[in-house]
């Protein structure tokens, strides 16, 4: 009976390969496609692909924006269960959860963050540089709920994203 030795460097060396192929095959396929002009693309028509399935956002930016507030709403529930009161800061989530020091920075690519903390609710809001359909306003207080608007400044009124 022969056995074959296989390191890992050569099992890591396939996996690559294989990956930069799949990766190059749909860029060769795209150069061979005729191009597609902004004009002949219906309206509304996103590029967006959903993250996961049931995923609200309609955009790369909306996901960005509400993937930050996810990760703060979660840093305030593990706060609030292990210090039983909120944060009242962005700063003071550091570290609790998967929340950053860089996460502190309110400047979130097409999205601004705005915080604000008492030690038994907050409320984080997200605006978007420029409202749109694809650019909603998002809101959310320590209910943990987040409410979006395409027309203006999101607030508790607003409808809740699924």
């Amino acid at each position: 009976m022969r056995r074959w030795r296989i390191s890992v460097n050569s099992v890591l060396l396939c996996c690559l390969a294989a990956s930069l192929s799949s990766q190059l095959a749909p860029v060769a396929r795209a150069q061979d496609a005729p191009a597609v002009s902004p004009a002949q693309t219906s309206p509304g028509e996103s590029t967006y692909k959903p993250k996961f399935p049931g995923d609200p956002a309609r955009s790369e930016s909306e996901a960005a924006a509400l993937g930050y507030m996810r990760v703060v709403l979660r840093a305030q529930r593990q706060f609030n269960k292990q210090y039983d009161h909120f944060a009242t800061t962005l700063a003071e989530l550091v570290h609790s959860g998967t929340f950053t020091k860089r996460m502190v920075n309110t400047n979130r690519g097409d999205y601004t963050a705005s915080f604000a903390g008492k030690k038994d609710s907050f409320v984080l809001t997200m605006t978007p540089k420029q409202l749109d359909a694809q650019h909603r306003s998002f809101y959310a207080e320590d209910d943990f709920k987040i409410h979006a608007d395409e027309t203006k400044a999101a607030d508790e009124n607003s409808p809740v994203v699924k």
